[in-house]
């Protein structure tokens, strides 16, 4: 069973690479960046990575775009948040069956709003939560707007500078030890969806 699984993380991994040496691959990432911070399950790392390993003389040129979109797509959830909770932040919050914990979360969020926001922009935390929640609280716009690029910025830009200063042994660490690490990445990302139910 491990060996399949390694077997199958490898053949995904080599169709990323090969992918993200597409024409349309910065379009891509853009897109993902834009629409995880809104309502899009999958983090932009998992483009981002391997475009940095690519191309590593574009590291920080990727992870200005990363963070340029994922800003503007927390603003787009803001904006959901703020005036169409009822018609599309309800469906959305329904649909990873967030609601009930999401509106007891809501009521003393404004109190570290600006951190709550940080934290969720650095870590695996659910980002697209904590844009609506930002949005259906009214937390001041500015102060969400800040949080968000600075928090964005430090991922992206610190994946970015690993990758550049690392890039061809952590490539190989990747690539030897692919099994396991996918099975942490899908541990931490499904991990952190549920992490929200218990604030």
């Amino acid at each position: 069973m491990k060996t399949l699984w390694s077997k199958m993380m490898k053949r995904l991994y080599e169709w990323v690479m090969r992918m993200v040496s597409g024409p349309k691959a910065l379009m891509a990432l853009c897109a993902v960046s834009f629409v995880e911070s809104s309502f899009f399950p999958i983090p932009p790392d998992l483009l981002l990575i391997p475009m940095i390993l690519k191309q590593r003389e574009k590291a920080f040129r990727l992870a200005f775009y990363c963070t340029v979109f994922s800003v503007l797509g927390g603003a787009f959830g803001y904006a959901i948040g703020h005036f169409l909770y009822d018609v599309v932040g309800v469906p959305i919050l329904d649909f990873y069956n967030y609601r009930e914990s999401f509106e007891q979360f809501c009521q003393n969020y404004n109190t570290y709003g600006a951190w709550i926001v940080f934290g969720a922009g650095v870590t695996p935390f659910p980002y697209k939560i904590i844009t609506i929640a930002s949005g259906v609280t009214g937390l001041n716009f500015a102060v969400f707007m800040m949080a968000s690029s600075l928090a964005r910025g430090l991922r992206f830009y610190l994946i970015a500078w690993l990758l550049w200063k690392w890039g061809k042994p952590m490539k190989e660490f990747i690539e030897r030890n692919l099994g396991w690490l996918s099975v942490v990445f899908f541990v931490l990302l499904i991990g952190s969806f549920y992490l929200i139910k218990y604030l």
